[in-house]
């Protein structure tokens, strides 16, 4: 593999890894302020972590079985945010 190509997809695993957790610390913070929309925050920091953790793959499975209205709005926040992360993965 090209010395150039292991630090870009080393960057953009950091950039996914330091979004998602930005995420879920805005979450937690939102579950205390009434301001922000902590779960939502929540579920997307999942979302995102669910690319790189096997954890939080697993919690966004349990929280799809006992919540089935949700999961369809997780599905649609999945999909837009993997399209957010292949144009940011495309070679420029």
């Amino acid at each position: 593999m090209q010395p150039e190509l292991q630090v870009n997809i080393y960057a953009k695993r950091m950039l996914v890894l330091i979004v998602g957790w930005g995420f879920i610390l805005l979450g937690i913070a939102g579950l205390f302020l009434p301001v922000l929309q902590g779960v939502l925050f929540l579920v997307i920091g999942l979302i995102i972590l669910s690319s790189e953790y096997v954890w939080a793959h697993h919690l966004l499975a349990r929280l799809r079985k006992h919540f089935p209205r949700i999961s369809h709005i997780a599905d649609e926040a999945a999909a837009k945010a993997g399209n957010w992360l292949r144009r940011l993965s495309r070679p420029r």
